[in-house]
């Protein structure tokens, strides 16, 4: 990884923290379904309300159906370099509760939730995870034949890390950018 890449912070937050980054080069290395398994264990974990848990996942690895699939419902900026990924991962939020089917409006927090427990698990692998909003949601949803009451949030593009010179511009030169994030006294106001 690229020294780059790990967050300078004024505060001291964890390691894992700082090294996690959305890489956007993959390289041809298969992720061990063991891993995967693992991923989802970490997910299993966050906080929910009411420990609904409203998460779902499907994913696939590349070269198969289910993958070409996800990959398809892609928009344009993301197809050259999430292609490259091992899985892609769609994250699912399940709308309802399951004891009352009443409306769960704290679902798709809770999958934010389940997801930054998943993205921390890789990085202990050394997996590299991209999260993404780009990519068509109704075509998706058919495709993978999603209810009314399942919601695909987001696809996460995941792999271990390649060298930066496998993508093409404009990628190549958003991968080897140093990372940068608000101050916190630009969101946080003590009342």
């Amino acid at each position: 990884m690229s020294k780059i890449k790990i967050a300078t912070t004024k505060y001291p937050v964890l390691d894992i923290i700082k090294k996690r980054w959305s890489a956007r080069a993959f390289s041809d290395k298969q992720i061990p379904e063991e891993e995967l398994h693992t991923l989802f264990e970490a997910a299993s974990w966050a906080a929910s309300a009411n420990n609904e848990q409203p998460w779902q996942y499907m994913y696939a690895h590349k070269g198969t159906p289910g993958f070409d699939t996800i990959a398809n419902s892609l928009l344009p900026g993301n197809q050259p370099w999430a292609k490259n990924a091992a899985v892609l991962i769609v994250a699912i939020a399940r709308k309802t509760f399951e004891a009352n089917n009443s409306v769960n409006a704290y679902s798709i927090h809770d999958l934010g939730m389940a997801n930054a427990h998943l993205l921390l698990q890789a990085h202990a692998f050394d997996i590299y995870c991209h999260t993404m909003a780009g990519f068509d949601k109704v075509k998706l949803a058919e495709e993978i034949k999603l209810s009314e009451n399942q919601e695909a949030v987001c696809v996460i593009a995941a792999g271990f890390l390649a060298v930066a010179e496998t993508l093409q511009e404009p990628f190549k030169i958003r991968e080897l950018t140093g990372r940068k994030r608000k101050n916190i006294n630009e969101f946080t106001f003590k009342l």
